[in-house]
């Protein structure tokens, strides 16, 4: 049966010599939380754990869309879209879109992702040419402006061939290269980094009933998966993002187990990308039915995804996020830097 390790992240205190970075970046470990199959779950010590895993945990990440990823990156969401569920279209419209990614960027955005077709639950899918419409000038424009790097968030190949064109530097595709069949050998071909996301069904239907074995377990198959295609078509690990998927197809449930375990993904040796602001559960656990208040939730959720050392938090409150990720990597170093 096999078996699967999430590393023991520390962040402060003595660091044994045995130790290990986590990700090549300012965490580490020296025990893993073994899990199986049967639902066995126990501590273990690095030499129980195989090399394999704690090289695959252990080794820097590359930089992604030229970002160094030796600190949480903040991706900043732009929907062009008039039925986003988290801010109703109010930048779906070309000067809005550019006003508002133009705000991030100032507020501390490392990165934009452009999304021109919601994948809300229950949404319907965008005609290719209507979603191109929606992204591509906009993408040109920010370019033009020099703000960016800027990412695709589309499920389909002309859609990010025309993204790519107008600018973008890194594909996001929510359906896990599952939508347009084309994607993988796409991304492959154009030495595009890419960050492959899990989803259980479409968006229209994805929120129906999701079931799984072992959610935490089933998403990292799932991804480890998806990240060995990609290799067998000459894509490195260094180029490829993975996302669990919080919201696509799981009850709350599940995206709590998700969270809780995130830290285990650092076993296929990419770079994890979070992406959970403003979702349901946030606004369920938090009091709060309106996606634009769920602000403090979201943040909270962020900080938890980088303790476990998480390298993006893809978010719509940008400024909001920076101040807590600032105050909180003081805290922890007991001073600021360049104080």
């Amino acid at each position: 049966m096999n078996a699967y390790y999430r590393p023991l992240i520390c962040r402060n205190g003595p660091r044994p010599d045995t130790a290990l970075d986590v990700a090549g970046g300012p965490y580490w470990f020296c025990e893993a939380e073994m899990r199986l199959r049967d639902g066995t779950r126990k501590r273990v010590p690095l030499s129980a754990m195989p090399a394999a895993w704690q090289t695959a945990i252990s080794a820097p990440r590359a930089d992604v869309a030229g970002l160094a990823l030796d600190r949480p990156r903040l991706m900043g969401i732009l929907n062009v879209t008039p039925d986003s569920f988290s801010d109703g279209g109010r930048h779906d419209g070309y000067d809005a879109a550019i006003c508002h990614a133009t705000a991030m960027q100032q507020a501390g955005a490392d990165l934009i992702d452009i999304g021109g077709e919601s994948t809300r639950p229950g949404a319907k899918p965008v005609p290719i040419e209507e979603e191109i419409a929606r992204t591509a000038p906009v993408i040109a424009a920010l370019t033009k402006a020099s703000i960016g790097p800027i990412s695709i968030d589309t499920r389909k190949v002309p859609v990010a061939e025309q993204a790519v064109a107008s600018g973008a530097g890194l594909v996001n595709d929510v359906s896990g290269l599952d939508h347009d069949a084309a994607m993988a050998g796409y991304v492959a071909r154009t030495k595009l980094p890419v960050c492959v996301m899990h989803s259980q069904g479409d968006p229209e239907v994805m929120q129906d009933d999701p079931r799984y074995s072992d959610v935490l377990l089933d998403v990292y198959d799932f991804l480890a998966a998806r990240v060995a295609r990609l290799e067998q078509l000459g894509v490195p690990r260094g180029r490829i993002v993975v996302d669990p998927g919080i919201g696509f197809g799981k009850t709350q449930a599940h995206n709590l187990a998700l969270l809780n375990g995130i830290a285990l993904f650092h076993g296929l040796g990419c770079a994890i990308l979070l992406g959970a602001s403003r979702k349901k559960f946030i606004g369920t656990i938090g009091g709060t039915a309106e996606a634009g208040a769920r602000v403090a939730g979201s943040v909270a959720v962020a900080l938890a995804g980088a303790a476990q050392g998480v390298q993006i938090l893809r978010i719509h409150d940008v400024d909001e996020t920076r101040q807590a990720l600032a105050l909180w990597s003081a805290i922890e170093q007991g001073e600021q830097h360049g104080a």
